[in-house]
C-alpha cells in the first residue's frame, strides 16, 4: 500500500515538475516574443504603416517640437512608412543605464539603413511578463524651403510655407518628398530620409522655376505689345515711335511709306530675384522699310534696315492674372 502511494506521489511530483518547467518555458517564450522589447517596436511600425499618428505618438512617448504637424498622421505618414522594406528587428542590447537598445535594419529606395530604438522596462504583468516602453524623447524636425512660393507639397499633402519656409515634426524611420507643381511654377522633387532622432535630417530645398505655361503666357503678352507697337508706328508713320525700336536718319522719308515689322521676337526667361519673379531683358529685332530722299543730292532710295532692340518689363502675377508692363527708356 505504501509503495503504491509512493508511486502515486512520485507521479504527481513529476507532473508538477513538468508543469512548472512548462510554465517557465512558456513565460520565457512570452517574454521573448509579445512581452519582449522588440514588441513595442513592431507595434510602432504597424502604426506608421497604418498612418495612425496618434497611436504611433503614444507608443513612442515622444514630445512634439514647435513645428508643423502636417506629417504626423494620415496619408503623409503612410507615404513616409510605405517606403520602408526588408525590416529586420534585432536582439536587444542592455545599456549601462539599464535601458535596452533595439536595433533595426531596413531598406528605403534600395539603400540599407539602420535605426536604434531605446526602451526601458516599466514593470511586469501577471507577476511574470515584462512590460517595455520607449524612452521619451522629442521627435525629429525636418526643415523645408521653397523659392518664391508660400505653398508646396510634402508626401502628397499640400502644406503652407510662410515666407518660403517651414519646419515639420516627423516620425522615424521614413522618407519625405517635397515638390511644387503649380500651373505657373514648379520645382523638381527632392527627398530626405529620416533614420533617427540623433542626426538631424537634411533639409528639403525646392528650387522653383517658371513653367512653360508661364513663359508662353508672358511671351504672348510681349508679342502682343510689340505687334501693337509696330502697327501703331505704321499708322502714325513714325520712325521713332514710343516703342523699344526706332530708326534715326538725316534723309527725308516719304510720308505713307514707313512700315515696321518684328522679325525676331524676344526669348522670355523668368528668374527669381529679391523675393519676386523678374523677366530678363528682352532682346529682339525689327525691320523698317520706307522710301527716302537724300537732302543733298535729291536721290531717292529704298530704306530697309533691321534694328536690334532691347527693353525690360515688370511682371505681376495675381491669383488669376498675369500682367506684363514694358519699361521703356529713351
Amino acid at each position: 500500500m505504501s509503495q503504491a502511494l509512493v508511486k502515486i506521489a512520485a507521479g504527481w511530483l513529476l507532473g508538477l515538475m513538468l508543469a512548472v518547467a512548462a510554465a517557465v518555458v512558456a513565460v520565457n517564450l512570452v517574454n521573448d516574443s509579445v512581452a519582449s522589447p522588440q514588441q513595442p517596436v513592431r507595434e510602432y511600425l504597424d502604426a506608421l504603416h497604418e498612418g495612425d499618428g496618434g497611436r504611433a505618438l503614444g507608443l513612442l512617448r515622444a514630445s512634439v517640437p514647435t513645428s508643423s504637424a502636417a506629417m504626423l498622421d494620415g496619408s503623409a505618414l503612410q507615404t513616409a512608412a510605405a517606403r520602408i522594406t526588408n525590416v529586420k528587428v534585432g536582439k536587444e542590447e542592455v545599456q549601462p543605464d539599464g535601458h535596452v537598445k533595439v536595433p533595426m535594419d531596413y531598406t528605403i529606395d534600395g539603400s540599407r539603413l539602420h535605426t536604434d530604438f531605446l526602451l526601458e522596462k516599466t514593470g511586469t504583468e501577471w507577476l511574470f511578463f515584462d512590460t517595455w516602453a520607449f524612452v521619451p524623447a522629442p521627435l525629429p524636425v525636418l526643415d523645408a524651403t521653397v523659392v518664391n512660393s508660400s505653398q508646396a507639397t510634402l508626401n502628397g499633402v499640400p502644406v503652407n510655407m510662410p515666407n518660403g519656409r517651414n519646419s515639420f515634426a516627423v516620425f522615424y524611420p521614413g522618407e519625405y518628398e517635397a515638390s511644387l507643381n503649380d500651373e505657373y511654377f514648379s520645382a523638381p522633387p527632392t527627398k530626405a530620409t529620416v533614420s533617427g532622432r540623433e542626426v538631424p535630417p537634411a533639409p528639403l530645398n525646392l528650387l522653383t522655376q517658371a513653367t512653360d505655361s508661364l513663359k508662353e503666357a508672358v511671351s504672348g503678352k510681349v508679342k502682343e505689345f510689340l505687334d501693337t507697337c509696330a502697327a501703331g508706328a505704321v499708322e502714325q508713320q513714325r520712325l521713332q515711335p514710343d516703342c523699344p525700336f526706332y530708326h534715326a536718319t538725316n534723309n527725308r522719308v516719304t510720308p505713307g511709306t514707313i512700315k515696321w515689322e518684328i522679325t525676331e521676337y524676344p526669348k522670355v526667361s523668368i528668374e527669381p530675384f529679391g523675393g519676386r519673379w523678374v523677366v530678363s531683358p528682352l532682346d529682339g529685332k525689327a525691320r523698317v522699310t520706307a522710301q527716302q530722299e537724300d537732302l543733298f543730292t535729291g536721290r531717292v532710295s529704298e530704306l530697309n534696315v533691321v534694328q536690334d532692340f532691347s527693353f525690360t518689363t515688370r511682371l505681376d502675377i495675381g491669383a488669376d492674372t498675369i500682367t506684363v508692363t514694358p519699361i521703356l527708356t529713351y
